[in-house]
């Protein structure tokens, strides 16, 4: 790489210059620089003044070498990957892109780095022509390109070497087709078979390829004649490298062995808990065996706490909803109830809601099943059904307790609603959350416990329903246009007849091209106040209450939803997956 010798401006002349910031804008940066340090173009990305690629573009001239975007670059051949190990990749933040005629193109964030230049050179024996790009796509391309797929390949090929040798044992007996012929298999060889070094490669390699690309679940499937790896990201399944079927038996073995569960009972479902050190933090797994027709298939939910959110402000809330939920949760007694099916969301709105209203003088307890993520200052209790530490046994000993303010996992039965509700009848906050589509369905459903409805009445202060929808990704992000028709055909109040602007992701590289990068939750939030208590109390339908609430201002799940897609956080899609049309 020759770097040009002549004097070079300065970035910020650059850019007032040829007009894409202009002289004021360059002065605020530059205040702001001295005040927070780090470097000019770190401060004109953070006041929106310049974007990254621009920004990387103008760093690229300065230094007198080429920009790539990474995320629009394409594919990168696997030939031109294997030229430079991963480990240095990672260790210096570069990657190969292409080779062509004797000359390696490398994409680095550092291209003056001419030590990693030379380096380069000696140990590929190609000329090296280095070029810009940034930290965070160079990063994300290492691990596409050097992530679970080309691990998996290489662990396989040295277990068939192995296994030509006679070195691996018990991994090729494990080649099991028919049901019958799998309960004659040794449990000693299913033992070895799961501590053998391909097979603990192997799972390793799942699971941390799961929490790089901040999955919630990991699932492995067996089929009559294959085996199905799947990440849940973002709240919907992608198929994964997967291991070959022969494999089955010894990876599931390793994973009943680190959950400690029996490896000699393949008939019953197991449940069980793995805790892994992954860069540096506790992950914690909850894992689930079930039997199917082909093999047992494995479910392990993933429970990072660093990714857990604990700023309500973060989590979803429209501005005008926010002080509603804020005001509520703050009441000295009463009940208040989070609905959605699962995986929508409502654990997290609580440990937020909780962490939000927890000071020293306060006394809060929580039972759930299980303790998902630890909360400092606050006690909580693992329920466990099969001693008798039901909801509703945790429930009584609280009360014991001197508590202010009690969570309770799931109201399930009519005995945990009814001391939840004397809970909140003797002067205590009770937080829980119920499985119903929307609001309004929680005092029905409370009802049909066997609930008298003066009792919902008097103590239920709130209901809250969620759903989680998908976050548009910033890198790809497009805006189109849809007529006014459009919207209301999707059910939503629209007077305006001019076109509508909504948006999309194209997909790329940082969102695996799925055009969506993170999730938030829709919220739809119904206080019940004096004339719905009135509804409840002469046992009105739930489209009676929920339209009594619209009326009060009670924003509904589509209609939240509606209003991500117009502040373009979501799509159109999303929210037509996520959640239904308003009747009335």
């Amino acid at each position: 790489m020759i770097l040009k010798t002549t004097q070079r401006k300065k970035l910020g002349e650059i850019l007032v210059e040829t007009g894409i910031i202009t002289s004021e804008q360059l002065q605020e940066a530059l205040a702001e620089q001295k005040k927070t340090g780090g470097k000019l173009g770190q401060n004109l990305l953070a006041l929106g003044y310049i974007s990254e690629d621009v920004m990387m573009a103008f760093v690229g001239k300065q230094l007198g070498v080429s920009y790539v975007s990474l995320s629009e670059y394409g594919n990168i051949p696997t030939e031109v990957i294997r030229v430079v190990p991963e480990n240095i990749c990672r260790h210096q933040v570069l990657i190969p892109i292409s080779l062509e005629e004797g000359i390696l193109t490398i994409a680095m964030a550092d291209p003056l780095n001419v030590f990693s230049v030379d380096d380069l050179r000696v140990m590929t024996g190609y000329e090296i022509k280095a070029v810009i790009s940034s930290e965070a796509e160079i990063k994300n391309a290492i691990e596409n390109n050097y992530g679970l797929k080309e691990s998996m390949e290489d662990v396989l090929k040295t277990m068939d070497e192995s296994k030509a040798s006679g070195s691996v044992g018990s991994i090729g007996s494990l080649e099991v087709v028919k049901e019958e012929e799998e309960e004659q298999t040794d449990i000693a060889s299913l033992e070895a078979a799961g501590e053998d070094a391909p097979v603990v490669k192997l799972v390793n390699l799942l699971l941390s390829g799961a929490i790089k690309a901040g999955a919630s679940d990991i699932h492995i499937e067996p089929f009559e004649k294959s085996l199905r790896s799947r990440y849940r990201i973002d709240g919907v399944l992608h198929e994964v490298s997967s291991p070959p079927r022969r494999m089955r038996a010894a990876l599931v073995s390793r994973i009943k062995i680190m959950a400690n569960l029996d490896i000699a009972e393949r008939r019953l479902p197991q449940d069980g808990r793995i805790k892994v050190k992954s860069t540096g933090k506790l992950v914690d797994l909850r894992v689930s065996i079930l039997p199917t027709v082909f093999g047992e298939k494995v479910v392990m939910r993933i429970l990072d706490a660093s990714s857990l959110c604990l700023d309500l402000t973060k989590l979803g809330f429209e501005p005008d909803v926010l002080p509603i939920y804020q005001k509520h949760i703050e009441i000295p007694y009463g009940i208040i109830l989070v609905t959605g099916p699962t995986g929508s969301g409502k654990s997290t709105t609580l440990y937020s809601t909780l962490s939000t209203i927890n000071f020293p003088d306060r006394n809060i307890i929580t039972i759930e099943d299980p303790v998902e993520y630890v909360l400092e200052g606050i006690n909580q209790v693992q329920a466990k059904p099969d001693i008798g530490l039901t909801f509703a046994a945790g429930l009584r000993s609280f009360l014991r307790q001197d508590p202010d303010i009690i969570m309770v996992g799931e109201i399930r039965d009519a005995e945990t609603a009814e001391i939840a509700i004397n809970a909140a009848l003797t002067g205590h906050l009770v937080f829980s959350t119920l499985h119903t589509n929307d609001a309004s369905g929680a005092v029905t459903r409370l009802t049909n416990m066997g609930i008298e409805p003066f009792l919902t009445a008097s103590t239920v202060v709130m209901v809250i329903a969620q759903r989680l929808v998908r976050v548009i990704c910033e890198n790809c992000k497009e805006d189109y246009q849809v007529q006014a028709q459009f919207i209301r055909d999707l059910g939503q109040k629209y007077e305006d007849d001019k076109p509508v602007l909504l948006y999309r992701g194209k997909g790329c590289d940082r969102c695996t091209n799925t055009g969506y990068r993170g999730r938030l939750a829709c919220y739809e939030i119904m206080v019940v106040e004096d004339e719905l208590r009135d509804l409840v109390l002469e046992r009105a339908s739930t489209h009676l209450v929920k339209q009594k609430s619209r009326e009060h201002g009670m924003v509904t799940l589509r209609e939240a939803a509606f209003r991500k897609v117009l502040n373009g956080v979501t799509t159109v899609e999303e929210m037509m997956r996520v959640t239904f049309v308003d009747a009335g």
